[in-house]
Parts: C-alpha cells; structure tokens; sequence
C-alpha cells in the first residue's frame, strides 16, 4: 500500500470515528475534557497527518467551546445560588462549635 493509499484509509477512518461520536453539545463537560485531552495528546505527538491534524484541530475548539459553555452556565448557577453580592454564611466547622 503507497503512502497515498494508507493516507486515504486513515482518513476515512478518522472521518468515520468522527461521525459515530455524539454531537459535541450533547457532551457533558468530563467528556469533552477528556476528548479535548486526548487530542491534544495526539497533535503533540506529531504523527497525525496534516488532513488529519486540520480535522482533529477542529473538533478540539469544538470541545473547547463546549466547556467554556458549560462552565460559564456552572458559574452563572453559583452566582445566582450565591446572589451577586455574594452573602452566603460560612459554614460553622465542629472544631467552632466547641469553643
């Protein structure tokens, strides 16, 4: 198999992973984070070919769009579980409730 060929089967199997993975929005934040992490490690390692890293490159700022979203509505939760002010009493330890 020419190096051509074997681009084209590592394409069109990373195509097809691709396509069997859920939808990005669909992902909770672990997930995405995981899947971002392992991207990188690929594209670190250097052995992704150029469609491929172009490809991979992609789905990582999808991933990472993702979990900005997600942390963005956690901490938008707080803040309204908090209020804006942020008066929340501190919890009262054992060691407190000796003294």
């Amino acid at each position: 198999m020419t190096d051509d060929q074997q681009r084209a089967v590592d394409e069109l199997a990373f195509e097809e992973a691709l396509d069997e993975q859920r939808a990005v929005d669909e992902l909770a934040f672990e997930e995405a984070l995981d899947e971002l992490e392992a991207i990188v490690a690929q594209l670190e390692g250097g052995q992704v070919p150029l469609d491929d890293t172009l490809a991979r490159f992609e789905r990582a700022m999808q991933l990472k769009e993702r979990c900005v979203a997600l942390l963005e509505g956690a901490e938008a939760r707080i803040r309204q579980l908090v209020g804006e002010e942020g008066d929340t009493e501190p919890f009262a330890s054992e060691s407190d409730n000796e003294q």
